[in-house]
């Protein structure tokens, strides 16, 4: 079941991820000043909900923001709403 909070955390991993470069979650925590163990959960969520693509390659899995059109609409509006409450720009 998913929940309906979106944490400023997950706000900020969207937000680097937004930028459509392949990057590493190592890369994201750093850019983002989250753990890398949280920007890697958030990533794979946004991976299982179809909005970011995942490159299984040594040594560091990569993501990148997904071009397909099989993204979630409705949870992507509820980043781009919890971004605006949160104050966070893109």
């Amino acid at each position: 079941m998913e929940k309906n909070e979106v944490s400023s955390h997950e706000v900020l991993v969207y937000r680097e991820l937004a930028k459509g470069e392949w990057i590493t979650s190592n890369a994201i925590a750093e850019a983002t000043g989250v753990a890398p163990r949280t920007a890697r959960a958030h990533a794979l969520k946004l991976v299982r909900l179809g909005i970011v693509d995942q490159a299984e390659v040594f040594p560091g899995h990569r993501y990148r923001w997904s071009a397909y059109e099989k993204q979630d609409a409705a949870y992507l509006q509820r980043l781009v709403n919890a971004a605006e409450a949160l104050g966070v720009e893109f």
